[in-house]
Order: structure tokens, then C-alpha cells, then sequence
């Protein structure tokens, strides 16, 4: 990923934080035909230290987990808010006229080795973790032990667990932080101003991206 030096993102705390608000990821390996992409939810562990490690799980029906090649590292590639910007928001378009539209984005790659992990006492550990995390805050939140001992028993051999520990994360947060002070200032007040939920989104990073 092309990464100028004024986007990069590199505070550890900062990428986790976007893997645990937007865990969908795109997993992509490669097999015998070419690169191949999933789409599953992963967590982040903080261990080990500094990068930590990701965990999902994917159908046994799925290929991928025979697949991969072990030969190369796997790259998830996760993606936060992202926002169209118009040249009209930026105030110094009056003096010179000299603006182009752009389109802001946040996302981070994560890189390592794919390690398949096919015990059913990890799997379930770990559904039981994303269960709880996404159904909280529900007002009658589902749990595992919900359901009967014997169907979770067989949905957990329909799955295969991933596990990655990371030895690249890079982080590229491109969030108008090239532009004039004035500039960004128009842009943070359009985005928080949308009826857009991507652009109120991305609203904050822009804040927290301004130079002090």
C-alpha cells in the first residue's frame, strides 16, 4: 500500500481501536489459481506485544483454510470511514481556485502468517467472545448457552478457526491532514454537518488528525 509519509497512522492503540469498530475484514492468501478474498469478523488480541494477534474462524465448507499457501503471509485488510470531498468546502477555493475533489479514507493492513486451529474448545471460546461483544447492549441479549448444547456442538464442527500474529501493521489514515488549516476546518464542518452516517463518521478522525 502506497503510504506518504503525511498519512501514515502508526500508533498501535489507534489501529486496534479501528480493527475492534470495524471488524469486518477483507482476509486475502493465496492458492494454487491466484489470490483469494474472505470476508469474515476478527478480534484483536494485544499479544504479544507490539502488534498482537487476530482471530476469526471460517466454514469448514470453505476452501481456504486447505488451501492457502504456506509459503507467504496472509493480509486482512480492515476499513473505517470514508467520505467523498468537494473542492467547494475548502475556503481557499475562492482565492486561487485551484482545488480538486478527493475522497478521504481510513483503513489498515495487517500481515502474518495464517495458522488454521481446528479444536473445538478454542472455537468455542472464541464464538462465545464475539457473541457476548456483539450482543451487548441488546435488550435481550443472545447468548451460546442459549441454545442447546448438542446443536452448538455440530454448528461448531461447520467451522475452522484463523489465527494471525501480526508482523506488519500499517496504517494509512487519509484524512485531509494536507490540507490548510481553513481547509480542514471546512471540511470537519461539512462532514459533521451531513445527514451522511460516513461522513459523520469520518468527522472525528479529521479532528484528530489537525496538527496542534
Amino acid at each position: 500500500m502506497y503510504v506518504p509519509s503525511h498519512f501514515a497512522e502508526n500508533r498501535i492503540e489507534v489501529l486496534h481501536q479501528l480493527i475492534r469498530a470495524r471488524p469486518l475484514a477483507t482476509l486475502v492468501t493465496l492458492n494454487a489459481e491466484g489470490l483469494n478474498a474472505n470476508h469474515i469478523p476478527f478480534e484483536i488480541d494485544p499479544d504479544p506485544p507490539p502488534l498482537g494477534t487476530l482471530r476469526g474462524h471460517v466454514a469448514r465448507a470453505n476452501p481456504v483454510w486447505r488451501a492457502f499457501s504456506r509459503e507467504g503471509e496472509a493480509l486482512v485488510i480492515f476499513r473505517g470511514p470514508q467520505a467523498y470531498i468537494s473542492p467547494s468546502w475548502y475556503p481557499s477555493k475562492t482565492e486561487s481556485g485551484e482545488v480538486v475533489p478527493t475522497y478521504n479514507y481510513i483503513v489498515a493492513h495487517g500481515y502474518g502468517e495464517m495458522k488454521i486451529v481446528d479444536e473445538r474448545e478454542w472455537l468455542r471460546s472464541l464464538v462465545t467472545r464475539l457473541t457476548n461483544r456483539f450482543e451487548a447492549g441488546g435488550e435481550a441479549p443472545w447468548q451460546v448457552t442459549d441454545a442447546p448444547a448438542v446443536f452448538i456442538d455440530k454448528q461448531l464442527g461447520a467451522i475452522v478457526g484463523v489465527e494471525i500474529a501480526l508482523t506488519k501493521l500499517i496504517g494509512k489514515w487519509k484524512v485531509s491532514q494536507n490540507r490548510p488549516a481553513k481547509d480542514r476546518a471546512g471540511v470537519l464542518q461539512h462532514l459533521s454537518e451531513s445527514t451522511d452516517a460516513e461522513c459523520v463518521a469520518m468527522a472525528p478522525w479529521v479532528k484528530d488528525k489537525a496538527p496542534a
